[in-house]
């Protein structure tokens, strides 16, 4: 039986193991998916102690995204631009890391039919998690990103060259095809708050939001109200675990699969 897991420190509520099961029942691979929390003082050790235990692949999340990378022999393409990784492949040989974030946005786009080529992208947030978003606008025509952030100068050193805004003054914003949430405001313990007003949403198309639990924030519910076409991120999420299965298994899956699973979870998510 193959193992993989989930590495963070406070995994909480995660539908990770119910989507790597689900995965792992449609393409007939005997396997298990647990939970894999370790303190952030175990970080230089988290990679052996997986080795020793003969898992074959695992996926990281917060806060060790980039922490575990150097202890790691391998690192791919699109994660070393990005800068993070979120996959781990365990070899007899060698660990590869990869960030598969980055594909799962991809396929929540086309899952969507959200073109991005010559388009001009707002993205708010400038913290992990936009990291795998900027670098596959960047690497799919995308024409200008720009960002909104907490705190700007900071946010400068992170992005150098792109134009950085406040909050507080996106009302001075022009005109931007697709604007993208990439903080956690919103999220299930903070469902009443967006992290842009509404009367900011005019000048936007389309909104995408990265969380998935509430299926429809706050900002997606009033991005919806105002005629934008709107998207959430439950898509992404599956989508990422499959291209991790895809890495582990050296196989290929089928679409369909990520869209039997998705709408599994999306029965799951209106019945809680």
């Amino acid at each position: 039986m193959k193992k993989f897991g989930l590495i963070g420190e406070k995994l909480g509520h995660t539908f990770s193991p119910i989507i790597h099961r689900e995965i792992l029942k449609h393409i007939n691979v005997s396997g298990e998916y647990g939970i894999l929390e370790f303190e952030r003082s175990c970080v230089s050790n988290i990679v052996d102690i997986l080795k020793n235990r003969n898992y074959n692949g695992a996926n990281v999340t917060i806060p060790y995204k980039t922490d575990i990378m150097q202890y790691l022999d391998e690192i791919s393409y699109e994660a070393k631009k990005i800068g993070a990784i979120n996959t781990i492949h365990f070899l007899e040989n060698k660990t590869i890391g990869y960030n598969t974030d980055y594909f799962g946005f991809g396929m929540l786009l086309n899952y969507y039919n959200i073109d991005i080529k010559n388009k001009s992208a707002l993205i708010l947030g400038t913290g992990g998690a936009s990291r795998a978003v900027t670098q596959y606008l960047e690497d799919n025509y995308i024409k200008s990103i720009q960002f909104a952030s907490t705190n700007v100068e900071s946010s400068k050193n992170k992005y150098a060259g792109y134009n950085i805004h406040s909050y507080e003054k996106l009302n001075e914003l022009e005109k931007t095809d697709i604007v993208i949430n990439c903080t956690p405001v919103g999220m299930f313990k903070d469902k009443d708050n967006t992290p842009i007003s509404k009367e900011n949403l005019y000048k936007f198309d389309v909104a995408v939001d990265l969380i998935y639990n509430p299926l429809e924030t706050t900002f997606l519910r009033q991005a919806r109200e105002q005629g934008l076409k709107t998207a959430n991120g439950l898509y992404m999420l599956v989508a990422q675990a499959v291209k991790s299965q895809e890495i582990w298994n050296n196989t290929t899956i089928d679409n369909e699969i990520i869209d039997n699973i998705n709408y599994l979870l999306l029965q799951e998510l209106k019945n809680e």
